[in-house]
């Protein structure tokens, strides 16, 4: 027992070791499109640049509209859907998960939650987006950077998502999202999904938030699918912790589908 405390602690002082070296060298080499000294993680200096941006400050619920649109799919895609809707249909309306409940619904869907709000922080290069559901934090990146190739990325609920201020829109592009995450109900997309959104306060009232949704997929939609969600504003409201953790009473089988217990 001693010797194996012993090894792990070795490995452990190797590990902080080689972390301290590369953070005195400077740490990582810049992300595609940048050059050394630029982009978020050299914010000092300019944040007075934040005052020109618009005011997106307080929390956002969703504005709860109509049923959506179902996307055009193709191919196997859409052979996988007429399976998924006749199991619901043949279960009662439940839906077999290919993951745990508490975890999340990832983009584009995390922008879609009613009842949970959203709250927006602007920092130099970055946009962060706080949503209470899952404790969830996407970052948007602004400062110039350009996505890494397809096959460099590593899939993740979220994706890559860069962006940058067209007067008052916030316009972000995303890729590299699971592709075993649904964008719409039962749908399911390819490695190759791409999202974008144009993010700007309503003309008509300041306390109204629009995001406008483009996804396209090579290989799963036949023609660009496109969703609005709009967002009203709370000044003084907060974000409530969310441990959907705690109460997690549907464990995965060996099989990747979700226990109902």
């Amino acid at each position: 027992m001693r010797r194996t405390r012993n090894i792990l602690f070795a490995c452990a002082a190797t590990l902080a070791l080689g972390g301290l070296a590369q953070a005195q060298s400077g740490g990582s080499s810049p992300p595609e499109g940048l050059v050394e000294g630029q982009g978020a993680g050299f914010a000092q200096g300019h944040y007075a640049a934040l005052d020109a941006l618009p005011d997106w400050g307080g929390v956002w619920f969703l504005n709860r509209g109509g049923p959506g649109t179902q996307p055009k799919l193709k191919g196997e895609y859409q052979s996988n859907w007429d399976a998924w809707k006749a199991e619901v249909v043949a279960n009662n309306g439940v839906e077999k998960r290919n993951r745990s409940n508490c975890s999340p619904p990832g983009m584009p869907r995390i922008m879609q939650l009613a009842q949970y709000p959203y709250e927006f922080i602007f920092s130099p290069g970055r946009v962060t987006i706080n949503q209470e559901a899952w404790m969830q934090t996407r970052t948007i990146w602004t400062d110039g950077r350009t996505h890494p190739p397809l096959d460099e990325l590593d899939p993740t609920y979220m994706g890559h998502s860069i962006g940058h201020w067209e007067g008052d829109t916030l316009v972000v592009d995303t890729v590299g999202i699971l592709d075993m995450l649904p964008f719409a109900n039962g749908a399911l997309h390819s490695d190759k999904f791409h999202v974008t959104e144009r993010i700007h306060l309503s003309p008509d009232n300041p306390d109204v938030l629009m995001n406008e949704m483009v996804m396209e997929d090579p290989e799963a939609l036949a023609e660009p699918f496109k969703a609005t969600a709009t967002y009203r504003r709370d000044r003084y409201g907060v974000l409530f912790e969310f441990q959907c953790s705690e109460n997690n009473r549907n464990p995965v089988s060996p099989d990747g589908e979700t226990v109902f217990e």
